[in-house]
Protein backbone atom coordinates (compact mmCIF):
# COMPACT_ATOMS: atom_id res chain seq x y z
CA UNK A 1 0.00 0.00 0.00
CA UNK A 2 2.93 2.34 0.93
CA UNK A 3 4.56 2.06 -2.60
CA UNK A 4 1.22 2.70 -4.18
CA UNK A 5 1.04 6.18 -2.55
CA UNK A 6 4.54 6.77 -3.32
CA UNK A 7 3.72 5.76 -6.73
CA UNK A 8 0.75 7.90 -6.92
CA UNK A 9 2.32 10.72 -5.42
CA UNK A 10 5.82 11.03 -7.74
CA UNK A 11 3.09 10.53 -10.61
CA UNK A 12 1.05 13.29 -9.23
CA UNK A 13 4.82 15.88 -9.33
CA UNK A 14 6.32 14.09 -12.77
CA UNK A 15 4.13 15.60 -15.29
CA UNK A 16 4.81 19.49 -13.93
CA UNK A 17 8.11 19.34 -13.42
CA UNK A 18 7.41 20.91 -9.82
CA UNK A 19 9.15 18.66 -7.19
CA UNK A 20 9.09 19.48 -3.58
CA UNK A 21 10.72 18.77 -0.65
CA UNK A 22 9.65 19.90 3.16
CA UNK A 23 12.11 19.16 5.80
CA UNK A 24 12.00 19.91 9.41
CA UNK A 25 14.92 21.37 10.80
CA UNK A 26 14.29 22.46 14.68
CA UNK A 27 11.73 24.62 15.10
CA UNK A 28 10.90 25.45 11.15
CA UNK A 29 9.56 23.61 8.46
CA UNK A 30 11.80 24.46 5.31
CA UNK A 31 10.89 23.80 1.86
CA UNK A 32 12.66 22.91 -0.78
CA UNK A 33 11.50 22.80 -4.60
CA UNK A 34 12.38 22.60 -8.24
CA UNK A 35 10.97 23.78 -11.48
CA UNK A 36 12.45 21.51 -13.97
CA UNK A 37 10.14 22.98 -17.14
CA UNK A 38 9.67 26.69 -16.59
CA UNK A 39 12.42 27.89 -18.52
CA UNK A 40 11.00 27.63 -21.96
CA UNK A 41 12.79 29.38 -24.85
CA UNK A 42 10.12 31.81 -24.82
CA UNK A 43 10.93 32.94 -20.93
CA UNK A 44 14.45 32.90 -22.56
CA UNK A 45 13.95 34.88 -25.21
CA UNK A 46 11.90 37.49 -22.87
CA UNK A 47 14.38 38.08 -20.17
CA UNK A 48 17.28 37.90 -22.85
CA UNK A 49 15.21 40.90 -24.46
CA UNK A 50 15.37 43.26 -21.20
CA UNK A 51 11.78 42.25 -19.83
CA UNK A 52 11.19 41.97 -16.15
CA UNK A 53 10.50 38.20 -15.89
CA UNK A 54 8.87 36.53 -12.61
CA UNK A 55 7.87 33.13 -11.33
CA UNK A 56 5.35 33.54 -8.08
CA UNK A 57 5.33 30.72 -5.76
CA UNK A 58 2.33 30.48 -3.36
CA UNK A 59 3.41 27.69 -0.75
CA UNK A 60 0.34 26.56 1.50
CA UNK A 61 0.67 24.41 4.54
CA UNK A 62 -2.37 21.97 4.68
CA UNK A 63 -3.37 19.63 7.47
CA UNK A 64 -4.82 16.61 5.59
CA UNK A 65 -8.32 15.52 6.25
CA UNK A 66 -9.20 12.28 5.87
CA UNK A 67 -12.97 12.60 3.85
CA UNK A 68 -13.59 16.42 4.53
CA UNK A 69 -11.96 19.49 3.35
CA UNK A 70 -8.26 19.90 3.93
CA UNK A 71 -7.29 22.77 6.30
CA UNK A 72 -4.81 25.55 5.42
CA UNK A 73 -2.72 26.15 8.26
CA UNK A 74 -0.25 28.80 6.58
CA UNK A 75 0.78 30.24 3.42
CA UNK A 76 4.08 31.82 2.36
CA UNK A 77 4.59 33.72 -1.15
CA UNK A 78 8.08 33.89 -2.88
CA UNK A 79 8.52 35.76 -5.49
CA UNK A 80 11.84 35.56 -7.76
CA UNK A 81 12.45 38.36 -10.44
CA UNK A 82 15.26 38.87 -13.41
CA UNK A 83 16.22 41.97 -15.54
CA UNK A 84 18.76 41.66 -17.79
CA UNK A 85 20.75 44.99 -18.44
CA UNK A 86 21.74 44.54 -22.50
CA UNK A 87 24.45 47.34 -21.85
CA UNK A 88 25.80 45.87 -19.09
CA UNK A 89 25.25 42.26 -20.22
CA UNK A 90 24.34 41.47 -16.61
CA UNK A 91 21.17 39.79 -14.45
CA UNK A 92 19.48 41.72 -11.62
CA UNK A 93 18.03 38.91 -9.62
CA UNK A 94 15.33 39.88 -6.82
CA UNK A 95 13.64 38.06 -4.37
CA UNK A 96 10.74 38.80 -1.75
CA UNK A 97 9.40 36.06 0.72
CA UNK A 98 6.33 37.04 2.34
CA UNK A 99 6.64 40.74 0.76
CA UNK A 100 10.06 41.23 2.84
CA UNK A 101 12.95 41.91 0.34
CA UNK A 102 16.11 40.01 0.13
CA UNK A 103 19.39 41.87 -1.31
CA UNK A 104 19.19 41.84 -4.88
CA UNK A 105 22.03 40.13 -6.68
CA UNK A 106 23.84 41.00 -10.02
CA UNK A 107 25.12 38.07 -12.34
CA UNK A 108 26.34 37.20 -15.91
CA UNK A 109 25.87 33.46 -15.11
CA UNK A 110 22.30 32.04 -17.44
CA UNK A 111 23.18 29.20 -15.62
CA UNK A 112 22.57 30.66 -11.94
CA UNK A 113 19.62 33.01 -13.40
CA UNK A 114 17.82 29.41 -14.38
CA UNK A 115 18.92 28.03 -10.78
CA UNK A 116 17.31 31.51 -9.00
CA UNK A 117 14.56 31.48 -10.98
CA UNK A 118 13.16 27.81 -10.90
CA UNK A 119 14.52 26.77 -7.53
CA UNK A 120 14.81 27.38 -3.77
CA UNK A 121 16.97 25.33 -1.21
CA UNK A 122 15.80 24.52 2.32
CA UNK A 123 14.08 28.23 3.05
CA UNK A 124 12.31 28.05 6.61
CA UNK A 125 9.39 29.40 5.39
CA UNK A 126 7.04 27.83 8.40
CA UNK A 127 7.32 27.48 12.30
CA UNK A 128 6.44 23.98 13.48
CA UNK A 129 5.00 25.73 16.42
CA UNK A 130 1.85 25.85 14.56
CA UNK A 131 1.96 22.33 13.61
CA UNK A 132 0.18 19.09 15.89
CA UNK A 133 2.72 16.46 16.66
CA UNK A 134 1.82 12.84 14.92
CA UNK A 135 -0.29 14.23 12.21
CA UNK A 136 -0.32 14.40 8.58
CA UNK A 137 0.39 17.58 6.75
CA UNK A 138 1.36 18.58 3.27
CA UNK A 139 3.23 21.48 1.36
CA UNK A 140 1.45 22.39 -1.95
CA UNK A 141 3.70 24.44 -4.28
CA UNK A 142 1.93 26.39 -7.63
CA UNK A 143 4.34 28.63 -9.90
CA UNK A 144 3.08 31.05 -12.34
CA UNK A 145 5.03 33.78 -14.34
CA UNK A 146 4.50 37.09 -15.05
CA UNK A 147 4.62 38.00 -17.85
CA UNK A 148 1.92 35.32 -18.70
CA UNK A 149 3.17 33.86 -21.54
CA UNK A 150 -0.14 31.73 -22.35
CA UNK A 151 -0.60 27.60 -22.60
CA UNK A 152 1.66 28.25 -26.11
CA UNK A 153 4.45 29.65 -24.47
CA UNK A 154 4.83 28.94 -20.93
CA UNK A 155 4.23 24.96 -20.42
CA UNK A 156 1.50 25.21 -17.58
CA UNK A 157 -0.53 27.33 -18.72
CA UNK A 158 -1.81 29.65 -15.80
CA UNK A 159 0.32 27.59 -13.79
CA UNK A 160 1.77 24.48 -12.53
CA UNK A 161 1.36 22.90 -8.91
CA UNK A 162 2.50 20.07 -6.71
CA UNK A 163 2.39 18.72 -3.32
CA UNK A 164 4.36 16.75 -0.91
CA UNK A 165 3.03 15.04 2.16
CA UNK A 166 5.01 14.76 6.02
CA UNK A 167 4.41 13.79 9.11
CA UNK A 168 5.40 15.72 11.94
CA UNK A 169 6.88 13.89 14.59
Amino acid sequence: MALLVAAAHLAAQAPQGLRVVPVVRGDHLEVSFELRDGFTPEVLAAIDSGLKTTFTYIVDLRLDASFWLDRKVATAVVTNSVEYDNLQRKHTLERDVDGRPEVPITTADPAEVRRWMTSLKDLPLFKTRVLVRNREYYVRVSASARPSYGSIFWPFGGGTSAQTKFIFR
